[in-house]
């Protein structure tokens, strides 16, 4: 299974369309166009299909957490 293919799936099981996905990604402080974006869930015979590498996975994994649970509460210093 491709990262590509992660992608698809949790596009399509969180319900998210690509105005949510960039908002993700900002969250993280990563950038994408909805181009760019739409590239990665393109068929792989397309043309302009492009593979998704891990740091883009990783950024909407980690933006995901944030969107779903809330920032990170700050620890205080003892």
């Amino acid at each position: 299974m491709t990262n590509n293919d992660i992608f698809k799936k949790l596009r399509v099981a969180l319900k998210l369309r690509d105005d949510d996905i960039v908002k993700i990604l900002e969250l993280v402080d990563f950038r994408i166009s909805k181009s760019e974006l739409g590239a990665f869930f393109r068929k792989e015979d397309h043309p302009k299909y492009v593979e998704c590498g891990d740091q883009i996975l990783r950024n909407f994994l980690n933006g995901l957490i944030i969107h779903l649970r809330g920032p990170m509460p700050k620890k205080e210093k003892k």
